[in-house]
């Protein structure tokens, strides 16, 4: 039996929307076998995030070597890193472990609007991280933070896949979610040579806490079982859309998403 495995350097959600829980969540739905390296404790639900407590370096690094010298990864997701020295440290670990089908999805503030990265580890993601990345998946807003733009056209959004590619990550997907333009949602795909385009339709709804993490977790899961981006892409896209449109209705904010949805729409 060939066992798919990807592994999740990221934060805990205590309530089970994003982060950690998501990433496994949606390795598990996609037949994958998943791992973790908590990077920092959060108090959260659907009304915001109540505190944030990062681990010591040395306690995410002994994670992350206890997966690489085991059991190694197929595929390797980065979420929620926090600070510069967290990030460095991950970025080391995934040279030494040759984790070359690395995700990185830019966390960097909570659906309530908490920050979830020191705004001097921007730096840091962009020199150490971002190189060694086969794909990252901001969103509008953090792909204006990485890129120092304001984005508002898809020429816009073009323009600053160009400049986040030139920083050395091999893939760029910007997500159109924060573009409240139409009635489709418009995700963007470049390689370095051509741009590929993802349009579902747009779901009126406040249950969308762990949108991004759920994506980014979905990409990696499909990466780790040899698809190439554009077909990870593609199943992320759909496996997202699925547990938007099966909003759970849980909580008194916003919501999570429903992580069961697509195996019950395409394989019920």
């Amino acid at each position: 039996m060939n066992v798919y495995k990807a592994l999740t350097i990221a934060g805990s959600d205590s309530g089970g929307g994003a982060g950690i829980q998501a990433d496994l969540k949606t390795f598990q739905e996609l037949q994958v076998f998943g791992m973790s390296a908590i990077t920092a404790v959060t108090a959260q639900n659907t009304l915001g995030v109540q505190g944030v407590y990062p681990l010591p370096v040395e306690a995410i690094e002994k994670q992350i070597e206890s997966v690489g010298t085991d059991l190694g990864a197929d595929a390797v997701k980065t979420g929620m890193l926090f600070s510069a020295d967290i990030i460095q440290a991950v970025a080391n670990k995934v040279k030494q472990f040759g984790f070359s089908r690395l995700v990185v999805d830019p966390v960097m503030v909570a659906k309530g609007g908490a920050p979830l990265l020191q705004a001097e580890a921007v730096q840091a993601l962009k020199t150490y991280l971002l190189p060694l990345a086969m794909a990252v998946t901001p969103n509008i807003p953090e792909a204006e933070v990485l890129t120092n733009m304001t984005i508002h056209t898809l020429d816009d959004r073009r323009e600053a896949a160009k400049r986040l590619h030139d920083l050395g990550v091999q893939h760029v997907v910007i997500k159109g979610g924060h573009d409240d333009e139409g009635e489709e949602a418009v995700d963007l795909l470049y390689d370095g040579h051509e741009f590929s385009y993802f349009t579902s339709k747009r779901v009126e709804t406040t249950h969308t806490h762990g949108t991004g993490c759920t994506f980014a977790a979905a990409v990696t899961a499909e990466l780790a079982k040899g698809r190439t981006v554009k077909e990870a892409v593609e199943t992320a896209k759909a496996f997202i859309q699925a547990a938007i449109e099966e909003e759970l209705g849980i909580g008194h904010g916003h919501g999570p998403t429903n992580h069961w949805a697509y195996r019950r729409k395409f394989f019920a």
